[in-house]
């Protein structure tokens, strides 16, 4: 194989691969790249086995051919390289050595043979449709903070991706909790995403997939069966295994009987929570909201640190209420609303507390307070 190809294509193409490479595993192979040429494109592919990715890059192929090198090295090494470089990689079989040349400078890596490299089995995907990626940025960005990390609730360690019925019909959605919190994302369900089974996509796939969506208009291709799920552009291709659970019935979480209506700048309340917190002890990270006609009060107190407290104007018009909350998660539920208002809805102090963007339904978080 000899190819020459852009750094800054070749730079794209391998920070995907690396990415996807586990630091630590037993098989050495899963360390390296598959580096495949032919006609005048080239493909690298990695995977740790439960997600591949696979990228396709324009190169002028002199001699076609294959083979595999560590993802890591590699990447370093071209991030390395100045702007604008032309890049030569030749492999030579016997000596199983791939010499990697731009410019000036030399680098001979060793290679592990392409047979030996694990290519994820085909699947039949039962569903595909199309989606824009500003859509797919939105149902996972909003819904991505509230995945569970405990890996002994291994079903919540994704992002559940589902047809629902909601009030217009049927939706695509996007709902993650960790116990503590939880989001509900709505869009309008994709033409030929009507039979969907749900998917429980792994948090990781959720990391690497963010890559792939930061062009607005891109359309994503997106194919989903029982046990895996891929998302397409023209030049990456994104499979991954979904988790194998069953995601638990959430809506019986989602409050329905809230009345008491806070109304706030997100921004400001999230500033004035931030601040507030700062003297709170690590563990606990408790803010107390005393509510009051027209005011909100945040306040802290940790004993062994000290004591804070700051007043808020806001929009509330129902009887007095104290309810505590931890202070990060309300800091990340803030973090989401992006163009107006956040309406917080309360029932008592130890009831679970919903919040949403001013009157928009699509996007909903669930959060439970905590005793202070």
């Amino acid at each position: 194989m000899k190819i020459s190809i852009e750094r800054a294509t070749l730079l794209r193409a391998v920070a995907q691969a690396q990415s996807v490479v586990e630091r630590r595993n037993t098989i050495p192979i899963l360390a390296n790249v598959l580096i495949e040429a032919e006609g005048d494109s080239v493909t690298f592919r990695a995977t740790d086995l439960d997600i591949e990715v696979l990228d396709k890059a324009p190169a002028q192929v002199e001699r076609a051919g294959g083979t595999t090198v560590s993802a890591v090295t590699l990447h370093e090494i071209v991030r390395k390289l100045p702007d604008g470089a032309l890049v030569q990689l030749s492999e030579d079989s016997a000596a199983g050595r791939l010499t990697v040349a731009a410019g000036r400078s030399n680098f001979n890596l060793a290679t592990l043979p392409k047979e030996d490299f694990p290519v994820m089995a085909s699947s039949e995907y039962t569903t595909n449709f199309s989606a824009k990626a500003s859509v797919l940025r939105r149902l996972f960005d909003k819904s991505k903070f509230a995945i569970s990390t405990e890996e002994t609730r291994y079903y919540l360690n994704g992002v559940y991706m589902h047809v629902a019925d909601a009030d217009g019909g049927k939706m695509l959605r996007c709902v993650a909790t960790d116990g503590h919190r939880l989001a509900r994302i709505d869009s309008d369900l994709p033409s030929g995403a009507e039979d969907m089974p749900g998917v429980i996509v792994p948090r990781k796939t959720v990391g690497e997939l963010r890559k792939l969506l930061d062009d607005d208009d891109m359309d994503i291709a997106v194919s989903v069966s029982e046990t895996k799920v891929r998302f397409a552009t023209p030049d990456i291709t994104l499979t991954s295994k979904v988790i194998d659970g069953t995601f638990p019935d959430y809506t019986r979480v989602i409050p329905q009987g809230n009345t008491r209506k806070l109304e706030v700048d997100a921004s400001e309340f999230a500033k004035a929570v931030d601040r507030v917190a700062t003297v709170s002890s690590e563990r606990s990270r408790a803010v107390k909201l005393q509510l009051d006609e027209d005011r909100l009060i945040l306040s802290v107190n940790a004993p062994d640190s000290g004591a804070a407290e700051e007043e808020l104007a806001v929009a509330y018009g129902d009887e007095r209420l104290e309810i505590g909350f931890n202070a990060k998660y309300l800091l990340e539920i803030a973090s989401q609303v992006d163009r107006e208002n956040a309406v917080f809805m309360f029932n008592s102090s130890g009831d679970p507390t919903l919040m949403r963007e001013g009157n928009d339904t699509s996007a909903v978080y669930v959060v439970m307070p905590m005793r202070v």
